[in-house]
């Protein structure tokens, strides 16, 4: 089973009128994330499942790429907002019997989630898989058994390397 955990677009600042929860994508950060998304299904990605953050950048992200025909839909999916518990996702997981599953979230959680999916562990102050905004992390999984420390690493990149000619 392939894993890609892929960070929102560029998404508006914080300001004293919208909750961190509230900010959407900008313009730019919607131009770089369709070009993203329309590189990979270039390259045949297809999500059998596409799960994203209740957070409005995270969810306009997984629009994009539901609307790009990577997904037929996405699903919100609580442990993706900031500070949530891969171990909730593995209970999830262990249930499927997916191909390929896309999840939108957030840095550093996205960085962590890939640590503990390779390596079994996150070491605080020591992040290793850093995620660029619309970036994307991709992990093999063997599907029998606990995903977190048996995961093979093949993708992670920045949206620049997608969108270049």
């Amino acid at each position: 089973m392939q894993i890609y955990l892929i960070r929102h677009g560029i998404a508006a600042d914080r300001n004293a009128q919208t909750t961190d929860a509230e900010r959407p994508l900008t313009e730019k950060g919607r131009k770089k994330t369709q070009g993203v998304a329309q590189r990979l299904a270039t390259l045949g990605v297809r999500f059998d499942a596409l799960l994203t953050s209740p957070l409005v950048r995270a969810k306009q992200t997984a629009a994009i790429l539901q609307q790009t025909g990577l997904a037929a839909r996405y699903e919100l999916f609580t442990p993706l907002a900031p500070g949530g518990d891969i171990h909730l996702w593995v209970n999830w997981y262990q249930l499927q019997t997916y191909n390929a599953i896309a999840l939108v979230g957030h840095q550093p959680d996205l960085g962590q989630w890939g640590e503990q999916l390779v390596w079994g562990d996150h070491r605080a102050n020591a992040d290793r898989l850093i995620l660029k905004k619309a970036g994307m992390i991709g992990v093999k999984l063997n599907p029998n058994g606990n995903p977190l420390g048996n995961g093979e690493l093949f993708l992670l990149t920045s949206p620049k390397w997608f969108l270049a000619n």
